[in-house]
């Protein structure tokens, strides 16, 4: 390892309240991500990266405290390939468990090895469940004060950026309820991120159908919906609607794609992204069957919504293909050349 890259490790180090706890094979000459001359600064807000956990050369876990939550959440790190100049940062958002357990894209499916040959920085927040990472009106009995739309806007960003020597390009992937985030998070902040894929998501959450299908994810997680946006009506629900704010999005590499909630090939007991027993295949075929073919019509609506717009947007509509996880494994190679286009490799 270079001298540069040994000095800004031992400053990322210093830098964080508690020290990095090196995995047992890890040696202090494997240090990654050599080039953040900040790494670990709290930011003016109060959000810090308070510890770091090497895991081996190219892994890392962050503990990120959040001042508009005042909590701390881990995040999962992959360095890029190639850090010897400043790379890209690729946040990958998990669906409504908030990547916590096995609903997560590094227990879920093949991404972190994809992106392992890739020049970009993978990044996995985890936390969020039920909670559209979004900015609640109010604090929700059960999921608590959920301020998400700040965080994955304002807080993380810089210290991700500082923290791994990024270049301040970003891109976005979301399945599912963050399918519908990361399409609401460009416009809440334009230009933090420049290519955003959604995966079986609803971006047109005014709508009755896919307000719906809002509350029904918000109640799963344990929460009340009307403490995110309010009751059905309230101008909340349209003003953070993608759909209504197309226009947010132009300049913008898209990809959007869905299933129709057909069984594929991936519903199968011996398929490799399947962690269940029969009855949850039952379950994966029969719910998440209705919830794919209602996200198709979602994804249809928006591709009509951009089109009507005149955005260029790359749109898969699948002839089969549940709401699970083995579909969202395959869109991430599929969508690799337009997020790939728009982070500049």
């Amino acid at each position: 390892m270079c001298s540069a890259a040994v000095t800004a490790a031992a400053m990322l180090i210093a830098l964080t309240s508690t020290p990095f706890d090196l995995a047992a094979n890890a040696e202090p000459d494997l240090l990654p991500f050599p080039t953040g001359s900040s790494a670990g600064a709290a930011a003016p807000d109060g959000s810090a990266i308070v510890a770091t956990r090497v895991i081996d050369e190219r892994h890392l876990q962050l503990t990120v405290h959040s001042a508009a939550m005042n909590l701390d959440f881990p995040v999962d790190v992959q360095g890029a390939a190639d850090t010897s100049v400043p790379r890209p940062v690729l946040y990958m958002l998990s669906g409504g468990s908030g990547g916590k357990g096995a609903a997560s894209w590094d227990q879920r499916t093949n991404a972190f090895d994809f992106l392992a040959d890739k020049n970009v920085n993978v990044v996995q927040p985890i936390g969020g469940a039920a909670s559209y990472y979004t900015d609640w009106r109010h604090p929700d009995p059960r999921l608590g004060v959920m301020k998400w739309t700040t965080y994955l806007t304002e807080e993380l960003p810089p210290l991700i950026d500082a923290a791994l020597g990024a270049n301040g390009v970003n891109g976005l992937v979301g399945v599912s309820m963050s399918g519908t985030s990361v399409l609401q998070l460009p416009i809440v902040k334009p230009g933090l991120y420049r290519a955003v894929a959604a995966y079986s998501g609803c971006a047109r959450i005014a709508d009755p159908v896919g307000e719906a299908f809002v509350r029904i994810t918000v109640a799963f997680g344990g929460g009340d919906a009307i403490n995110m946006y309010g009751p059905s009506g309230d101008p909340q629900w349209a003003a953070n609607d993608p759909y209504l704010h197309a226009e947010g999005l132009r300049g913008l590499d898209l990809y959007l794609s869905s299933g129709n909630g057909m069984p594929g090939p991936h519903d199968k007991v011996l398929d490799q992204h399947f962690a269940g027993a029969g009855d949850n295949l039952a379950n994966q075929i029969l719910v998440g069957g209705l919830l794919e073919a209602a996200t198709d019509q979602c994804t249809r609506s928006m591709r009509d919504r951009l089109a009507e717009l005149d955005i260029p947007a790359t749109v898969k509509l699948h002839p089969y293909g549940t709401h699970s996880w083995g579909y969202w494994d395959d869109e991430l190679p599929a969508s690799w050349p337009v997020l790939a286009h728009g982070l500049g490799l």
